[in-house]
């Protein structure tokens, strides 16, 4: 292993502990003020149909985000992963009860029987978990590479925006070739536009 992927492992190591020694209470203060700033983001606002994510370990909770797109008649887009590929498909999900299922990965994922493909090209605002960010826009994700690949298909025109606690920021992400960027991410004290 390079020494590039061992500070990627040790970095993805060192935030999960971090969130981990978070209050519960705190953490979900931390997680409202991003979730408001996020529902402040003109970007978001104006969008119609938005790709979020159901979150892991060490990402930001997206829960309450799920239920206020709802509640604002967006068109919610979760992934399904495709684990023998490396790939997800979109999907429209209109019912977070009814229409997710446990996925291969450990989190709850569209039910591919119930919820409809949404072309790639449809997606307005496309909303990116990770565990780590720099202001320049590059993240550490969970080291499966699912965003890595995906990010380059979405259009130019696709705000990517990833949700983080201010503490998730760090001077510098080491970043592979193969590692893509956000444009936008909003934490729980400030907005950060890439550089």
């Amino acid at each position: 292993m390079d020494e590039l992927q061992e500070k990627k492992i040790e970095i993805r190591n060192d935030f999960k502990t971090m969130i981990g020694k978070i209050s519960d209470k705190d953490l979900s203060k931390r997680t409202k003020l991003i979730e408001n700033n996020l529902f402040e983001l003109a970007n978001f606002l104006e969008s119609s149909i938005a790709l979020l994510y159901m979150g892991k370990e060490g990402e930001v909770a997206s829960n309450s985000i799920l239920e206020r797109c709802f509640e604002l008649k967006k068109i919610v887009v979760l992934p399904a992963f495709n684990n023998e590929q490396y790939d997800m498909k979109l999907m429209k999900v209109d019912n977070l009860k009814t229409d997710l299922m446990l996925g291969k990965r450990g989190v709850l994922e569209p039910n591919i029987n119930r919820c409809k493909i949404v072309p790639i090209e449809s997606i307005d605002i496309a909303i990116i978990p990770g565990l780590a960010f720099d202001e320049k826009g590059g993240r550490v994700g969970t080291g499966e590479g699912y965003y890595d690949r995906f990010i380059p298909k979405l259009s130019n025109t696709t705000r990517k925006v990833a949700l983080a606690l201010d503490k998730q920021i760090i001077q510098q992400v080491p970043m592979d070739s193969h590692d893509k960027h956000v444009d936008i991410i909003v934490t729980d004290e400030r907005i950060i536009y890439k550089i």
